[in-house]
């Protein structure tokens, strides 16, 4: 069987993260995503975090199903050989600053006139106007203008916290694969293409919303103003680890405080219902955590889930591999890297039983296609030749 997204050619011209996790998750559901890559280089995310035989971990999981070409697109036949690839696209993916594709040819009006039904799709940080347009769009800096690491706030001492991982990235591949899809499926209905416009600071803001700015939906008059607290984190301490739990429904904390004995904090009006448990969160979790250092966590989860309590051990990052649902649902999967060797990644996370997304190809080396694509395009072995001797490409 083949993927969903079989016979899309997505032609992918962005490096460090949000473009790549786009074009990957097509990859991943089976289009033909080329990556433009410069010669002396290429991505900066192939140089970056853990790495074997020089070949970054990061860029390995980011890049899979994708084919890499080099072309020095400052070269007027590198940037011909990327408009005659551009032509056999469906889409074009680019995380360039504002100006840079209007200054190299690389701007919507001049791709749709090669190819018009393309999804042309910007990723910017900010988007294209507007006060921060030019501002570099780094995950911290994004986190910190999003709200988000005021969300992520110390709940004792108010000072702002990062996420330690690169969520304005990931939700942003996450959100453009979701509307390429979306433009792609519009282009079935009507024939024509359109431009895809998706920002960090969009889609961060998008994300978090419905519940990080729950206190600040409603607007004007007859709104209830109950001051906003930062919930503790939902970690707690046993004799010899640390597990989550919690309650959300009135059964739930009635079953919680039974299991953990704690009877006098169901006649504590501040834990009457789920509006009061939210508002003295931080006091109710300071409860929960006297009791909890009492026993184990293989004792405390088996009580809790025999009262069907939400609960789970923390598992730590080195025995995740390990966990019996994990194992059992299949998310990680072992494959040998041409270059790194033996690794393992998450599959795809969509499960899908007639078009299955599935790990084709691993992430390629630098220019590894070049040579193959270029003859897809029409590219003699000479024309190939001299390219390369100019350093059109590697």
């Amino acid at each position: 069987m083949t993927g969903s997204m079989d016979g899309i050619r997505v032609v992918e011209a962005t490096m460090m993260l949000a473009g790549p996790i786009a074009a990957r998750i097509l990859g991943d559901q089976g289009a033909d995503v080329i990556k433009v890559e410069v010669p002396n280089g290429g991505d900066v995310v192939r140089v970056m975090g853990p790495a074997r035989n020089s070949f970054s971990s990061i860029f390995a999981n980011v890049n899979r199903n994708k084919r890499s070409v080099t072309l020095n697109l400052k070269n007027p036949k590198g940037l011909d050989w990327m408009m005659k690839l551009v032509a056999t696209a469906d889409v074009f993916i680019q995380n360039f600053r504002p100006g840079t594709v209007e200054r190299i040819g690389l701007d919507e009006a001049t791709l749709r006139a090669i190819k018009p039904d393309l999804i042309y799709v910007s990723i910017s940080g900010f988007g294209e106007t507007g006060h921060y347009a030019d501002k570099k769009g780094y995950d911290p800096v994004i986190q910190a203008l999003s709200g988000l690491a005021s969300i992520q706030a110390d709940g004792a001492t108010g000072r702002p916290g990062m996420v330690r991982l690169v969520i304005p990235d990931k939700i942003t591949g996450m959100t453009a694969a979701q509307a390429i899809s979306s433009a792609l499926f519009a282009r079935e209905r009507t024939g024509k293409g359109q431009h895809v416009r998706v920002s960090m600071l969009d889609s961060v803001i998008a994300f978090h919303w419905p519940e990080g700015m729950a206190s600040h939906t409603w607007v004007g008059k007859g709104t209830e103003a109950r001051k906003a607290r930062i919930a503790q984190d939902l970690v707690f301490q046993t004799a010899d680890g640390f597990i989550t739990c919690g309650a959300n429904s009135d059964v739930e904390w009635v079953n919680l405080c039974n299991v953990l004995e704690r009877w006098d904090l169901l006649e504590d009006d501040r834990f009457k219902t789920p509006a009061s448990r939210m508002q003295y969160a931080p006091e109710r979790l300071v409860e929960m955590q006297k009791t909890l250092l009492d026993r184990t966590n293989t004792d405390w989860l088996d009580l809790l889930e025999a009262a069907d309590v939400p609960c789970a051990p923390i598992v730590e990052r080195d025995h995740l591999h390990e966990d019996i649902q994990v194992v059992e649902n299949g998310i990680l999967v072992e494959s040998k890297h041409p270059v790194g060797g033996d690794m393992r990644q998450a599959r795809p996370p969509e499960i899908m039983d007639g078009t299955p997304s599935e790990l084709r190809r691993p992430a390629p080396s630098l220019g590894e296609h070049t040579d193959e694509v270029l003859t897809e395009l029409g590219a003699s072995s000479d024309d190939i030749e001299q390219l390369r001797a100019e350093n059109t490409i590697i």
